[in-house]
């Protein structure tokens, strides 16, 4: 290491464990989904959510950007995970939220599966109106795009796998 470009020393991480993260002593390791929303191009937020997850011990599958709602609910379905991640950066959060959880919800869908969105919500302004609609929509959490908000995701996720949720 040294001769790399600065990307590449980034992404290489000394301390990182030969072989998967191990969830915590008393945890679970938990199945989780991280998908971006419809509209939604950016990636390298559910880069950094997947990477998060995994460093936690957790088992991640990312469906990627741009994920239209009727394949996410089918996906959900036929993977049944144990939670289900949304990340936003485009500004229509909850829009594409609101359209998603509705498939997510439905009859047939998997049956108490927490569902939680972070990121840019809106360009609205009325982020504490969109959090209502969404919480009241069905999702279980809703983070707002400040990086303080990682603590709070972090000890949700902590307390899902410890099976206090």
């Amino acid at each position: 290491m040294g001769n790399e470009p600065p990307l590449t020393r980034l992404l290489a991480r000394r301390s990182a464990p030969p072989g998967p993260a191990q969830a915590p002593t008393g945890q679970k390791r938990l199945n989780v989904v991280v998908s971006g929303t419809e509209s939604d191009a950016h990636t390298w937020n559910l880069v950094f959510l997947q990477l998060l997850l995994e460093e936690s011990g957790h088992h991640v599958r990312n469906l990627g950007p741009c994920v239209p709602a009727t394949v996410l609910a089918e996906e959900c379905s036929r993977l049944r995970p144990d939670l289900l991640v949304l990340g936003t950066v485009n500004g229509h959060g909850t829009e594409d939220a609101l359209t998603a959880i509705k498939q997510l919800r439905a009859p047939g869908a998997p049956v108490g599966m927490p569902v939680v969105i972070g990121g840019k919500l809106s360009t609205s302004g009325r982020d504490r109106q969109d959090v209502e609609r969404l919480l009241s929509a069905g999702f279980d959490a809703v983070y707002s795009d400040d990086p303080d908000v990682i603590s709070e995701f972090t000890s949700f996720v902590c307390t899902l796998a410890a099976g206090k949720v």
